[in-house]
């Protein structure tokens, strides 16, 4: 038992582990967490990207990447997961979605006595915050330290590469029916402004509004960028070509990038950074 407890120490430095999660709660590990849980797909993705992948015991539906990620357990959604089949997996660590899964459920996770650190990514800056902290709490703070800073050096490169003097104007679609996108708090919306752009619907009130065809024309954006459900190109796009009053529709400013590239906070944002500022770069 002292052996065990010496080598703790050693890892740990006083024995604890206390990392600062996204709701501003401290969450304290007495060693390294063996068996986590996580709540949502971005979070297991970040999780791999952390180097703890065999440290996950549980996820939800669409915790798809990387390939590993599809053979772990599901305990349900995002939004409808079963607390007697998490409990069930043992879990020391539990890594929780805030405005996903509810930030309500934390009482019943201290209830439990399992600790629970709570991920809620708005910035380009989170992604490598977030697998930062899962490192620590994972004891893999070698590789997401690593993978962290490739994040940081790659989103630095892009932005001085693509930086412009006058933006380019632009609106992102999530959906066709209903018409949605996302406002300025977004993490969409700085990677506008990584690659020289800036969202048309910065001020909108929520998150993900949903709006009406009538905003977007008297927004008139310069470039149009929808993602959809998958890596296919949705056929709703071409829609706006109806529109021919727009100035995207004019250009041919009609672009698509795959939603996992840019709609889930995790190292792929790279892909999508990298294929927005391609594409930004094309609008004069």
């Amino acid at each position: 038992m002292v052996a065990a407890l010496l080598t703790v120490v050693a890892q740990t430095g006083l024995g604890d582990i206390v990392v600062r999660d996204f709701a501003g709660r401290d969450v304290r590990l007495a060693a390294p967490a063996q068996r986590i849980v996580a709540l949502a797909p971005h979070i297991t993705e970040n999780v791999f990207s952390a180097g703890a992948g065999d440290r996950l015991v549980g996820a939800v539906a669409y915790s798809d990447y990387p390939e590993q990620a599809k053979a772990v357990p599901r305990v349900g959604n995002f939004q409808s997961w079963s607390l007697e089949s998490l409990v069930a997996l043992q879990p020391d660590l539990v890594l929780l979605w805030s405005s996903g899964n509810g930030i309500d459920t934390l009482p019943v996770f201290d209830r439990l006595g399992i600790p629970v650190f709570v991920s809620e990514p708005r910035k380009l800056s989170d992604v490598a915050d977030t697998i930062r902290k899962i490192g620590k709490l994972a004891g893999t703070r070698a590789v997401a330290e690593a993978e962290a800073r490739r994040i940081e050096h790659t989103l630095a490169t892009l932005g001085d590469e693509y930086r412009r003097e006058q933006p380019v104007s632009v609106f992102y679609q999530i959906w066709n029916e209903p018409l949605q996108t996302v406002n300025g708090e977004h993490l969409i919306s700085q990677l506008m402004a990584l690659c020289g752009g800036y969202n048309v619907f910065a001020d909108a009130p929520s998150l993900a509004p949903k709006i009406n065809i009538e905003s977007v024309l008297a927004r008139d954006p310069d470039a149009i960028v929808a993602s959809g459900m998958d890596t296919a190109r949705p056929e709703w796009l071409d829609d706006w070509r109806g529109y021919p009053s727009l100035i995207a529709v004019r250009s041919g400013a009609l672009f698509f990038i795959p939603p996992d590239h840019v709609q889930r906070p995790t190292a792929r944002v790279l892909l999508g950074a990298r294929e927005l500022c391609r594409q930004l770069a094309t609008v004069k």
